[in-house]
């Protein structure tokens, strides 16, 4: 990315914290224009290449998952969708992922704090290694792009809602075309929590978060009307996981989130047991490149849930 090529930058100090109808915006556009967005990763600056377990426990959580924005939409009205088109990303070339306790699908299992530094060519993104013999193929994206909400005060920007937000969808890269529905006016645009990888689901917590400029261009859809987010995907999405298979483990039982931990759980129990690592690195692993997968939703009174690792991170 060029910064002569788009019409605006918005810088990574132009960031926020809370969603809120009331935050000034940073940049008012008209539609068609392009941003270049340089937001900070999720730690808000507090992790770096070489921060050590010791770091993690010091994150002030007041300052994570900040946004770069708002973007004023110059027509948007509620009702209308913002047509937001992700033009590029430039990666960093590190990332970090962590155990956080308290956060993840499997919390109550791992109440140790962990982390994990990725280091990765930021101009070819070949596959980063994990531990012995693991290289996991990258993908950058950003987790966090949403507007603001209709209703006042200031939102936690950790939850999704209807307008966006962090909704930690790996397919928000390059080439997508994503439409969030207006709540108010100017819609109030802003993106974060960028993410070199990450498997469906986010399992533990954290992806590969790592700091990733991104160009996105943008249009106005009148009276669209969208009760949820919607997005067109450029093309094949799992094609760098493919190559190989998948190992797959399952849960199958009447509720849909148990089910996934126990889809979970199987494959950690896998992956300790044929490559001979730690339960939290192989949990870690699964939230950066495995996928939950609903399998069957319709066989009352038990549903399946499963979880796909793809086996050429190790083969």
């Amino acid at each position: 990315m060029t910064k002569n090529f788009h019409n605006h930058t918005i810088h990574n100090h132009q960031c926020h914290f809370g969603w809120c109808n009331h935050n000034e915006p940073v940049v008012r556009i008209a539609p068609g224009e392009t941003i270049e967005f340089h937001p900070q990763d999720s730690s808000g600056g507090q992790l770096n290449p070489n921060s050590t377990l010791a770091d993690l426990a010091k994150l002030d959580f007041g300052k994570v998952n900040p946004v770069a924005g708002p973007v004023y939409i110059d027509g948007a009205e509620p009702g209308d969708a913002i047509k937001v088109t992700l033009l590029g990303f430039t990666p960093s070339g590190w990332g970090w992922t962590a155990n956080i306790p308290g956060f993840g699908l499997l919390a109550d299992q791992f109440k140790d704090p962990a982390l994990h530094i990725w280091k990765y060519n930021p101009d070819t993104l070949a596959p980063a290694m994990y531990g012995p013999g693991g290289r996991v193929p990258l993908k950058p994206f950003c987790g966090t792009i949403g507007l603001a909400p209709a209703e006042p005060g200031v939102h936690s920007i950790v939850p999704p809602r209807r307008m966006g937000g962090n909704m930690d969808i790996r397919d928000m890269s390059a080439g997508t075309v994503l439409y969030l529905p207006v709540e108010v006016a100017g819609g109030l645009f802003s993106v974060g929590d960028t993410h070199a990888t990450q498997g469906d689901g986010e399992v533990c917590g954290t992806a590969i978060e790592s700091p990733c400029a991104l160009a996105a261009k943008f249009d106005l859809v009148k009276g669209a009307n969208l009760a949820f987010p919607r997005f067109t995907t450029a093309g094949p999405v799992s094609r760098h996981f493919d190559e190989k298979g998948y190992e797959a483990t399952t849960g199958i039982g009447p509720d849909l989130m148990e089910a996934a931990r126990n889809a979970v759980s199987g494959m950690i129990d896998l992956l300790t047991a044929r490559y001979k690592m730690s339960a939290v690195d192989a949990y870690m692993l699964c939230s950066v490149c495995g996928d939950l997968r609903i399998s069957e939703i319709v066989d009352m009174p038990n549903w399946v849930v499963s979880f796909y690792f793809p086996r050429m991170i190790f083969e």
